[in-house]
């Protein structure tokens, strides 16, 4: 998320202090000296938030305020005020206003609104984009969560693998929700219409397995962990094959590649399956995503219980991205879930120390910054405003090695 504030202040020596305060907090001040120079970028589409005076020759701040939630209803617009304006103030407030602030303000204060500014309007944003790809009518935008280059990815190589009608083997960690990216190819597929037939491979017998094939004619039959499939239900998958039948989208969790060499899955209906391969990144490989997902579960979470969605901090997202979320986008689910329904904390591991939480927060910005710019570390380091020498001492304290991102 951009964190984008926008400065209105006719004062030059107040507007220039307000921008150096935010610039050392992390945001990224646009500063305007009047109603004017800013209306520009008071649009729907501005990501971050407004700062404003309320006394300013010309235009005002009330104009101001008045003027953005015509534009956009909810974004946050915060105004300054000086000594004696604070009902002037209240009265902003009640015309829609996110807060205020009186002059001079200490800047810790100052930034926590701005934070929790930044935080509603991310959420916003967000929530707008799902609706979106809701009207959209895509699958692969609706189901498929996150905004990251590697979910990007994912979602145009599934739209091209839908739209052959070849076998696919779906692959992807415990908990990367493997059988909704089979849906999802069955949805764009050709045949959406026709039936999608879901089975549990293990133990799934001959005779089970005919069964499910005549009723997905037509369609697609997901058969879920291929890697348990019965040795016998192998051999007969493979015969059927060679004939006419339905799509088949094989899941799959473990390392198929191991197992057929050690004799352990038949190689036969391996190659007839492994052709197009889709794979889903986990968590720890699209970090950025963690927010976005979490989201839009507890979002879900809330609304199926009937309840109203708690506030998701700062402070909330900081202790997700603490984390390297073995069990994927399951867990985060669980937790959005105890999150919503007010029954826990959102910690998958509630274990972890300061400094192990810690850790894991430098790890997962080290590695986005090294996928971002393609595992050139010197840009990394620019990036994340560290000296050379300190990020190759991270990287090697955390095992990461540029080389690894090159090819991404």
């Amino acid at each position: 998320m951009i964190r984008s504030v926008l400065v209105v202040e006719d004062d030059a020596a107040v507007r220039e202090a307000l921008g150096q305060t935010l610039d050392l907090g992390g945001f990224e001040p646009t500063l305007c000296g009047s109603f004017v120079a800013a209306k520009d970028m008071i649009t729907r589409d501005f990501q971050g938030v407004i700062l404003s005076d309320i006394r300013m020759s010309g235009r005002d701040g009330f104009y101001l305020l008045d003027y953005a939630r015509g534009q956009d209803a909810e974004l946050p617009v915060i105004l300054l005020t000086g000594e004696g304006d604070i009902p002037m103030a209240v009265k902003a407030m009640g015309a829609g206003a996110f807060d205020f602030l009186e002059k001079p303000c200490a800047a810790k204060d100052l930034l926590a609104v701005l934070e929790r500014a930044l935080a509603s309007r991310e959420l916003v944003i967000e929530n707008r984009s799902l609706k979106e790809q809701l009207v959209q009518g895509d699958p692969a935008a609706r189901m498929i969560f996150g905004k990251s280059a590697a979910v990007e990815t994912l979602r145009s190589h599934v739209r091209a693998v839908a739209a052959t009608g070849a076998d696919v083997l779906v692959t992807g960690a415990p908990g990367t929700g493997v059988p909704k990216c089979a849906e999802v190819i069955h949805l764009l597929s050709p045949n959406a219409r026709k039936p999608f037939e879901k089975r549990s491979a293990a133990a799934l017998s001959v005779e089970e397995l005919e069964r499910a094939l005549d009723k997905a004619e037509g369609g697609s039959l997901f058969l879920d962990e291929i890697s348990l499939l019965p040795q016998e239900t192998q051999f007969a998958l493979a015969q059927r094959l060679e004939t006419p039948a339905p799509r088949i989208l094989a899941g799959c969790t473990r390392d198929l590649d191991d197992m057929v060499s050690k004799g352990e899955f038949s190689s036969d209906l391996y190659y007839r399956l492994e052709g197009v391969r889709v794979y889903i990144p986990g968590l720890r490989e699209r970090p950025e995503d963690i927010p976005i997902i979490f989201r839009q579960y507890v979002a879900q979470a809330a609304e199926q219980a009937g309840v109203t969605a708690p506030e998701i901090t700062p402070d909330t997202i900081a202790r997700l991205m603490a984390q390297d979320w073995p069990g994927n986008a399951r867990a985060l689910m669980n937790a959005a879930m105890r999150f919503a329904l007010g029954l826990g904390d959102v910690s998958e591991d509630q274990t972890l120390g300061l400094a192990e939480q810690m850790a894991q927060v430098e790890r997962s910005l080290l590695i986005e910054a090294l996928r971002k710019h393609a595992g050139q570390a010197t840009a990394a380091a620019k990036a994340l405003k560290l000296p050379r020498k300190t990020f190759y001492d991270k990287l090697t304290r955390h095992g990461i090695r540029p080389e690894d991102f090159r090819s991404e």
